[in-house]
């Protein structure tokens, strides 16, 4: 279970509910300004089924702890709970707007700031006097028209695997995860790093061009991003992003990517990985880039869809998470996700499938740890199959069963299963 939380608090802070039951926001017009409010609560039980350990550094299948080889938990899914507030106006010929966008939980903190788990205390399990975490997603502007387009400056969703996210089914759901999630995370995994990389929530100014024939093309400028786990070291080269999308009746198409010149400082490489050739000495520097491509096409009550990506220096699971070994060298990635869905009246069935790959170095697959050789994860894949039902327009039932494998280049796999029922209330 370790492993899951680890990847939960880093990668796994998860979307505003964007796709939730159909219901309009609450809208109250203020002088000029329309101020609209939306959110959602929900909370799921789920049930995991936990595998025995092997050291598979990286991989998403939880594992058993000391006390138990399965989790039973009341948590929220791949969202948290949400409440944001948006305001537009028209000035001058611009169309303006803000949002504000927190993120509430429901698992309990078990001690620490409100913000933040105090990981010494996980393995007790909740106790009294905890609270819930706050997590702060969005604050962003926007301005611009029909005619030239529009500027978001903020914080919002990255462009390269949105969209990816946004589509998987098991975003009002669970997926991949076994509850007790740590705040301010507060999310299950989904599909995240078993078919796509986390989009995250960024600091960013883009410029979405206007609507041509049913294609946008965004391009943005973004804060810098540090590998996890290392000594920031990425002042002064910024991330960019790109996204074309393109519609046309039922079908959809989008491709996404992103390139940022990553730095690791000597001090978090090993010995003798930083010699002559690299800029004072003092780092070693490579370029990361990421492309994804994939669309959804609906038909009848079916729709399908499908994202592939691949990417070099940016890890696995988050953005910039095992990026690179030891001797700062970058490691490939590649991965997909393939779903069906079919919807009749107000219940919808899926199944989906995804998985994501991680080429180690050379010096990966000839490093020993816990008596293996090889033992970073190779491949996490995961199986979903899920039923939503509309029990009113604001009020979606879910429940999912979730099978997840994680494996590494010394042949050893760790598999874990959950299943899990909850409710989904959109405002």
């Amino acid at each position: 279970m370790n492993n899951q939380r680890i990847s939960l608090v880093v990668g796994a802070i998860v979307l505003a509910a964007l796709a939730a039951p159909s219901a309009r926001a609450i809208d109250v017009t203020a002088g000029q300004w329309t101020l609209s409010f939306d959110g959602n609560v929900n909370a799921n039980y789920i049930y995991s089924d936990c595998s025995d350990h092997n050291d598979i550094a990286g991989g998403l299948a939880c594992v058993s702890d000391t006390t138990s080889d399965n989790s039973s938990s009341v948590s929220n899914g791949l969202l948290p709970a949400a409440f944001t507030v948006s305001g537009a106006t028209t000035q001058d010929g611009q169309n303006l707007g803000f949002t504000f966008g927190l993120y509430p939980g429901i698992s309990t903190n078990d001690g620490g700031s409100p913000n933040l788990q105090d990981i010494a205390s996980t393995d007790l399990g909740h106790t009294a006097l905890g609270t819930a975490g706050l997590d702060v997603r969005q604050v962003f502007l926007t301005v611009g028209n029909s005619s030239w387009g529009t500027v978001m400056a903020g914080r919002n969703i990255g462009l390269f695997g949105a969209d990816a996210i946004l589509n998987d089914m098991t975003l009002l759901g669970v997926g991949a995860g076994n509850g007790n999630y740590a705040a301010p995370a507060n999310t299950s995994l989904g599909s995240i790093g078993l078919g796509y990389i986390y989009t995250d929530w960024l600091s960013q100014i883009d410029y979405t061009t206007p609507d041509f024939s049913g294609a946008k093309l965004t391009v943005g400028i973004f804060d810098p991003l540090n590998t996890l786990g290392q000594v920031p070291a990425n002042h002064s080269t910024p991330g960019f992003q790109g996204k074309i999308a393109w519609t046309l009746g039922s079908l959809y198409l989008s491709a996404s990517g992103l390139y940022q010149q990553q730095r690791v400082l000597c001090s978090d490489l090993a010995a003798g990985a930083c010699i002559a050739g690299y800029q004072a000495g003092s780092y070693v520097s490579y370029g990361s880039s990421a492309f994804d491509l994939g669309g959804k096409y609906d038909i009848g009550g079916f729709e399908a869809m499908g994202w592939y990506y691949t990417g070099k220096g940016v890890g696995t699971t988050g953005l910039f998470v095992d990026a690179n070994d030891a001797m700062g060298n970058p490691r490939n990635s590649d991965g997909f996700i393939a779903q069906v869905t079919y919807k009749i009246n107000n219940t919808k069935l899926g199944v989906n499938y995804g998985e994501s790959n991680l080429s180690g170095t050379s010096l990966d697959l000839s490093t020993v740890c816990g008596g293996v050789t090889g033992c970073l994860v190779k491949r996490n894949d995961k199986w979903t199959l899920g039923l939503y039902q509309n029990i009113t327009a604001n009020l979606l039932f879910t429940a999912e069963f979730s099978r997840i494998e994680s494996s590494n280049d010394a042949d050893q796999t760790n598999s874990s299963w959950n299943i899990n029922a909850g409710l989904f209330l959109k405002f």
